[in-house]
């Protein structure tokens, strides 16, 4: 871990495609510790083996929860990036995302193919990241101590690391290049997830805060939090509500993933927010932790 120092900035994004970052306000924030990198499979095995885990992914689903799909498909799985080979509307996610039985952190695509040590563990959801983060004497960040941590003492600019996408011509973070979701074009060096501290450090000393996959933070997610929102220290709202989908408990999610592009989803940029319902997670998704 790293130390982050206490200190004040801006929170949110001016950019008027990320309405639920705004307004933009000041927060200040004591000081904390933060993983360096999102937690590995590694890491997580470890905590499977101490407490014999299991997560969300690998439990049977309650009928009662899914009243209009058949029994034989309430099978434990998750949901895995499965683009097809051709050039698809963007308005539709399900084209490229399947729910694939059988996929969890140890199998993330649901095949043979096992977790790598020293990648980000994903399939796991914000339930899993907190049953970690206890068992590691830690918790999961608010939003605010994410934001702070990822601007690395910089201010409000385009990209958490400077207001270019490629200083001196180099991608700074693992992102998607080419014609989404089908034509992957790895300029960046890959496709898919990327080892941790494949790119350089922040000023923190922190590796992956933008791009790779997506992190949980602790904050429940409301669209209009920013405008109530505390300046010291701010937990986040006592209750979720997404308009989109009223019906679900959701948690924010930052620094968008490897599945990030401006020609689709462009939230790996400084201020932006993701969500997810607490129980559910894709192959695009992990976290890190921190402490008081």
């Amino acid at each position: 871990m790293v130390w982050i120092p206490a200190g004040e900035f801006t929170m949110g994004s001016s950019d008027a495609s990320f309405g639920d970052a705004q307004p933009l306000h000041k927060v200040s924030l004591k000081g904390f510790w933060m993983d360096e990198h999102e937690v590995t499979n590694a890491e997580f095995a470890a905590f499977v083996k101490a407490t014999g885990y299991q997560t969300v992914a690998e439990k049977a689903l309650d009928p009662k929860d899914f009243p209009n799909v058949p029994l034989e498909d309430l099978v434990p799985g998750s949901a895995v990036f499965s683009p097809p080979n051709y050039a698809v509307d963007l308005n539709n996610p399900l084209i490229w995302w399947k729910y694939v039985k059988g996929a969890y952190w140890k199998h993330p695509f649901g095949d043979q193919r096992t977790a790598i040590d020293d990648e980000p563990v994903v399939q796991v959801s914000y339930t899993d990241a907190l049953a970690y983060a206890k068992w590691a004497g830690k918790r999961l960040p608010t939003e605010a101590e994410w934001e702070y941590a990822a601007r690395g003492g910089k201010e409000q600019q385009p990209f958490y690391w400077g207001n270019e996408l490629k200083p001196d011509g180099k991608w700074q973070a693992n992102i998607f290049q080419g014609q989404f979701p089908n034509a992957d074009s790895k300029e960046d060096g890959y496709i898919g997830v990327a080892k941790v501290k494949s790119y350089a450090a922040n000023a923190f000393g922190l590796y992956d805060m933008e791009g790779n996959v997506w992190e949980w933070c602790n904050d429940f997610y409301r669209p209009d939090y920013y405008q109530n929102s505390p300046q010291q220290n701010p937990q986040g709202p006592s209750d979720s509500y997404d308009p989109q989908e009223p019906g679900l408990v959701k948690r924010v999610q930052r620094g968008g993933s490897f599945l990030c592009s401006d020609e689709y989803c462009n939230r790996y940029r400084a201020g932006s927010r993701g969500k997810g319902e607490v129980n559910s997670a894709s192959n695009n998704l992990g976290f890190r932790c921190v402490k008081d």
